[in-house]
């Protein structure tokens, strides 16, 4: 993690300016808003900063800032108390869970298409088949990807009583040392430090879609009034920011050069294989199709149901309520589109 004095550095960097760009929101004094992101400055973001580097967001009409997450700060309380303006959200999961919990919260865009969850084991190890993983330790985190698990187990008749699950730590190095049968890793962070310690090849994995299941992750969300009394600053948001997604993945050098100024202590061949992966999870699915930040009603239902049956959420949460795709289809396709 970033050291104090970087973390400071990262947010006084953030609340500064791009260049102006012409156009007609630019000329009117920008609106004040914030972004505030699910974890701490990293490629999986890059698209945004990108989009306040160039001076998307000015272009716009807003005037950006984008807040840093952490483990004890939910994107879905900040947004719908109007601390922040935006957030990049847990997933569609996390969306669930808050308007359950009657927050007014609405995702207005859905960055991962499919899960990014992926769990690990060795191929020497005694899990050759997702049914092995009876009587074994399997660690995750109880913050969505302990859902998917849980999903998965099911389609394949395990009960989780079945199943040693334990919380994963942030380190992966119980996995690599044996003392964990099964660990759950993200494409494109824990993935990368287990198969640099142990080498790709030793490795077994099992992907949720391979077993039906398909949670949709970093969803944007935006609270209820500012969708209804400002969509224009909704839409302008969504613009910027897929015209910045659109530049890190056309240039990911300097993607990863603005990255690495805001957070320089990040491990650069780590950034350069997280922003190849965000790439491939933001644009498969219902993206190819619709562009960046496509929200898929199928997936999204799927999602919902599974939850529902599990009793994760407490009643159906009505779908087109916590899910409002208006703002993305008024942008044409040239703005949607890589």
């Amino acid at each position: 993690m970033l050291k104090r004095r970087h973390l400071l550095a990262a947010l006084a960097a953030l609340t500064l300016a791009g260049p102006a760009l012409a156009g007609p929101a630019a000329a009117a004094e920008p609106v004040k808003a914030s972004l505030r992101l699910k974890w701490l400055p990293q490629a999986q973001f890059a698209g945004f900063y990108v989009a306040v580097q160039k001076g998307y967001y000015k272009a716009e009409g807003l005037d950006l800032t984008i807040n840093p997450g952490g483990p004890n700060l939910l994107a879905e309380n900040l947004v719908a108390t109007g601390a922040d303006t935006f957030g990049l959200s847990g997933g569609s999961d996390s969306v669930f869970a808050a308007r359950d919990k009657g927050l007014p919260v609405v995702c207005i865009g859905v960055s991962h298409q499919i899960t990014p969850f992926v769990f690990v084991t060795r191929k020497d190890g005694p899990v050759k088949a997702l049914h092995d993983v009876k009587g074994r330790t399997v660690t995750t985190w109880f913050t969505g990807a302990n859902h998917v698990l849980n999903a998965i187990l099911a389609k394949e008749g395990i009960k989780p009583d079945e199943v040693k699950i334990q919380p994963q730590q942030v380190s992966v190095t119980p996995f690599v040392d044996g003392a964990v049968d099964v660990a759950t890793a993200t494409y494109y962070n824990e993935l990368y430090a287990i198969q640099s310690r142990m080498g790709k090849e030793t490795l077994r994995t099992f992907v949720a879609e391979d077993y039906g299941v398909t949670f949709p992750r970093d969803t944007l969300i935006v609270s209820e009034s500012t969708l209804k009394e400002k969509p224009e600053l909704v839409k302008g948001f969504l613009r910027a920011s897929i015209r910045g997604w659109r530049d890190a993945f056309a240039d990911p050098k300097a993607a990863l050069d603005t990255v690495m100024a805001i957070a320089p202590t990040l491990d650069r061949a780590h950034q350069e294989f997280m922003l190849t992966e965000v790439k491939r999870l933001m644009t498969t699915g219902a993206a190819k199709e619709k562009g960046l930040f496509a929200i898929d009603p199928e997936a999204i239902a799927k999602a919902h149901d599974l939850l529902l049956q599990a009793k994760v959420i407490g009643k159906p949460v009505d779908l087109k309520a916590a899910f409002d795709s208006r703002s993305l289809d008024a942008l044409s396709s040239a703005d949607r589109q890589l």
